[in-house]
This record gives C-alpha cells, sequence and structure tokens, in this order.
C-alpha cells in the first residue's frame, strides 16, 4: 500500500492505494504531518483529481476505488457515488434506494464509516429537514465542501 500525504483547503489529506486502487482518503488532524515530497505512481492520479476538484475544475472522479468494508457499506458507498455533484441526499433516502426504509440508521452507520472521504462523496448526505449531521471530518468540513460544490441548501434532491 502506497501513501501519499497532501496540503489541501482542508487541511492535510492522506491518500492510500496501490495497483488495486485507492483504499482511502483521511483527514489528518495533526499539522506535523509532512507533506509527500514525492507521489508514488500509483497515487498520481488521485492527487491530480483532489487537486482540480479543490480548484473547481472536477466535477467527477475517475479513479479506481478499493474500499475495505462490508458488503452492505459498499452498496451504501455506490450509492453515494451516484449523487450528482452540486445535489444533495438525505440519509432516509439513501435507504429508499437501497429498497428498505427501515435500514436508515445502517446506512448512516455505513456512510460514517466511508475510508474514501471526497471522492466517495458521504458529505452529500444531509438530514431530511436539510440540516448539516455528522461528517467524519468535521461539519465545517461538510458544509465547505458543499459550499464549493453549491447553494446546497437550495440543490437538494429530496
Amino acid at each position: 500500500m502506497q501513501t501519499a500525504i497532501i496540503d489541501s483547503p482542508l487541511g492535510k489529506l492522506e491518500i492510500n492505494g496501490d495497483i488495486s486502487g485507492i483504499a482511502s482518503v483521511i483527514f489528518l488532524d495533526k499539522e506535523y504531518f509532512a507533506v509527500s515530497e514525492t507521489i508514488p505512481s500509483e497515487l498520481v492520479e488521485a492527487v491530480t483529481q483532489l487537486k482540480q476538484y479543490f480548484d473547481g475544475e472536477r466535477k467527477e472522479f475517475n479513479l479506481k476505488l478499493f474500499p475495505e468494508g462490508t458488503d452492505f457499506q459498499k452498496k451504501v458507498w455506490a450509492e453515494l457515488e451516484k449523487i450528482p455533484y452540486g445535489k444533495t441526499v438525505s440519509y432516509q433516502e439513501i435507504a429508499r434506494r437501497l429498497g428498505d426504509p427501515k435500514v436508515i440508521r445502517a446506512a448512516a452507520s455505513a456512510n460514517g464509516k466511508n475510508p474514501i472521504s471526497i471522492i466517495i462523496p458521504c458529505h452529500r448526505v444531509i438530514g431530511s429537514d436539510g440540516s448539516l449531521t455528522g461528517y467524519a471530518g468535521g461539519l465545517q468540513k461538510k458544509k465547505f465542501l458543499l459550499d464549493l460544490e453549491s447553494d446546497w441548501k437550495q440543490q437538494s434532491l429530496f
């Protein structure tokens, strides 16, 4: 597994992956992590696309992803990837798309365990009332990402 640490408008990000694909994109809370001087070849495209995203030049990621999780988590993450740039959906909508509105808590839990932040856009899932709800990177980061993409309050899909 290769690792790269990059600067972003949200602080440092750690990207992990190999020839199988990107395994994780993690927010680093500690500033003492050094930015990678060289980017492993397996991660160059992910770093490039993340920079383009933050610069407003990319709305969709085109990367091979390899997140580790349960079958249910992978189904939730696949649904997250279908949420268009600049749009939001509720946790209830994700559960409905999975075929069972009763799995809302499990879907929310899987959303929170998404190992590939930003690229698998878990930040695009909000509360049924339109409120920002939990985000592993923190609500300020979630708000930043939604603001970067659009006026999220008016672009909701539910």
